[in-house]
């Protein structure tokens, strides 16, 4: 990670553990005013819209919505956009409902243990404050012409009191607060003119809001170097938007200053010139999709401008997405770390439906939809008024055939009824998983052969190990061993990188050849060449692996997953000495959440093994 990350980080360690750190970040701060509910109403900056009075798109009764924002209101809250729990209608928002373990009450963030069999996944806690959950209320009572803005700033009110200015898990991470802050601005807006938003509701909201403002502020270095990933994306733009939204603060034109400056190195550095991304996860990425649409609309009706790179960024996502989705059902390949984050959800799509958030992007950028539907989510966020004086961009279309991202490192064939993803990739930031020239295979958009997913961050060994391993890809391994050698907790060592990758067309077949180094705790000079050929218009792929220098105690693995027995045929290719063994397997297409699969396992005592694979 290098040694400005390495002297950073015992640096901070050291004032956390000392104590020092707990002067930057004060409990209790005096009460402070900034501005008047009647002046705010007054000289609102503009946002999205003004106020739910505002919106003009058109009107969708629906009762499917109408029936969730009642199991909301009763205290039943989806986590990871994948399962319901009742965490009452007086929701303890420092308890792990999982675990059932509670965070002690007057504990700074800086003591907060986040990482322990006792407390569990501190992501459970941290769902409910993010405030996600308050989308389907604001969304339901414009639909539906209902008013639940009292229970909505009711909420926000009782987790400022029983969450004090610095104390707790929730003030444990940076993004997390910046979510909350920006999922409470949109619903201020949209409840801007409620009998509810009373001064003294609004006073006690704002200093919350403010105080939290500062600590992404003071704490903005540990995302910036420490983390660097979809994290810093989030804090550097929220204090861009805090100084938008919150000019009243006095620190807002600095912190609005910084921010934007930092946003936009962070966008450079971490979207790749193809359009990839560093944290190589679909679903990260879509995060990332998803905060360029708030900074780019919001700088846009604010008349200011990025730098090009942010929007040509911006655009080359798009980009690398959409060719990587199949469009009848929105779905993307489920690859890399997927945590269930889907921070703005404003249609009634799937969580795993790209679509929504793609398209008002698209928009954005283009002027137009992505897709022959429309969805919600670009409504609420153009409101009828693009209002920007930028170039827009062309529209973005499916290719067929072959694509390369060589940059980020993952080549692509799709044909009408077929779509081949394929990772061969080097590192410049820590990576995830390990699982270099994994395939992903899809027929008739369903995902035949997938990736395991990432199910839980924090659960018991064999889980991580299987989730975040190679066992759980359509790759290698040798034996048991991971292509990386597994350090403490998201740390791996000894990182696999690409040496060669090359896709090309012929006459009859697309062949990629690629090579990483990897099992290089085994033997520095391991290398994994892996050739795919992939027959055109047929639903066959023949694969061979080469493990080079390998020890001559191990045998090769290769590994196939797959949900049903009768969709695949995989036969050896003229091999001796190769057996094939079948078994139970986990597949998490929801973080938290996993069922069973099956796994495949070609197992060759030699160097070479070759395997055909056919949907049936």
């Amino acid at each position: 990670m290098g040694w400005r990350y390495v002297f950073f980080r015992a640096g901070y360690e050291f004032t956390r553990k000392t104590g020092l750190q707990k002067r930057k970040y004060p409990t209790n701060p005096p009460v402070e005013h900034f501005i008047s509910l009647e002046n705010w109403k007054k000289n609102t900056p503009v946002f999205f819209f003004d106020s739910r009075e505002t919106i003009s798109f058109e009107k969708a009764l629906s009762k499917s919505l109408e029936e969730e924002t009642e199991r909301i209101l009763n205290g039943y809250l989806k986590f990871f956009s994948a399962f319901e729990i009742n965490v009452e209608k007086n929701i303890d928002w420092k308890k792990n409902p999982q675990s059932n373990y509670r965070y002690p009450e007057n504990q700074h963030w800086t003591e907060v243990v986040d990482y322990s069999k006792d407390t569990g996944d501190i992501k459970f806690v941290w769902e409910p404050s993010r405030f996600s959950f308050l989308y389907t209320i604001v969304r339901n009572d414009y639909h539906n012409n209902q008013d639940h803005s009292d229970w909505v700033i009711n909420k926000i009110l009782d987790w400022i009191e029983k969450n004090p200015i610095n104390e707790g898990p929730n003030y444990k991470c940076s993004q997390e607060i910046s979510l909350r802050v920006m999922n409470w601005t949109f619903s201020l807006y949209f409840y801007k003119n409620t009998n509810a938003l009373t001064e003294e509701n609004f006073s006690k909201i704002i200093h919350s809001i403010y105080w939290q403002l500062k600590h992404v502020c003071s704490n903005i270095s540990f995302s910036r170097i420490s983390v660097r990933n979809n994290h810093a994306i989030t804090e550097t733009l929220m204090l861009y938007i805090g100084g938008l939204l919150f000019p009243f603060f006095p620190e807002s034109k600095k912190g609005k200053e910084k921010g934007k400056n930092w946003f936009e190195e962070e966008i450079a550095y971490q979207i790749y010139e193809d359009g990839t991304y560093l944290q190589f996860s679909m679903n990260y990425h879509r995060v990332v999709i998803q905060l360029l649409t708030w900074a780019i609309r919001l700088s846009d009706i604010h008349n200011e401008k990025f730098k090009n790179i942010v929007y040509e960024r911006a655009y080359k996502s798009l980009n690398f997405l959409y060719q990587c989705q199949e469009e009848g059902n929105g779905n993307l390949p489920n690859y890399g770390s997927n945590d269930g984050a889907l921070f703005f959800k404003l249609s009634d799509a799937d969580y795993r439906d790209y679509r929504p958030q793609l398209d008002a992007l698209h928009q954005i950028l283009c002027n137009q939809p992505l897709y022959e539907k429309s969805y919600e989510d670009a409504l609420w966020y153009l409101n009828d008024n693009l209002n920007n004086s930028r170039k827009a961009y062309p529209l973005i279309k499916k290719n067929f055939g072959i694509m390369k991202f060589p940059v980020g490192g993952f080549y692509l064939i799709r044909e009408p009824e077929t779509f081949t993803f394929i990772r061969c990739g080097k590192y410049k930031d820590r990576p995830a998983q390990a699982d270099n020239l994994h395939i992903d295979i899809w027929h008739k958009g369903m995902n035949i052969c997938p990736d395991g997913g990432s199910y839980q961050y924090n659960t018991d060994a064999k889980l991580l190990k299987y989730f975040m391993g190679t066992e759980s890809h359509n790759t290698v391994m040798l034996d048991d061993y991971d292509q990386m050698l597994k350090g403490f907790r998201f740390v791996w060592l000894n990182w696999s990188q690409a040496i060669e990758a090359n896709l090309i067309e012929n006459e009859g077949y697309y062949e990629f050849e690629g090579a990483v180094s990897c099992f290089t705790y085994l033997n520095p000079q391991i290398v994994h060449k892996r050739i795919i050929r992939k027959y055109k218009n047929k639903p066959e792929w023949i694969i061979t692996d080469h493990i080079k220098n390998k020890p001559n105690n191990v045998c090769i693995r290769q590994l196939w997953h797959y949900f049903t027995s009768d969709s695949i045929t995989i036969s050896i290719e003229n091999q001796k000495d190769t057996n094939i063994y079948d078994s139970e397997s986990w597949y998490s297409g929801y973080y938290g959440g996993k069922i069973k699969n099956f796994q495949t396992a070609v197992v060759c005592k030699n160097d070479i093994v070759v395997t055909k694979l056919i949907i049936k």
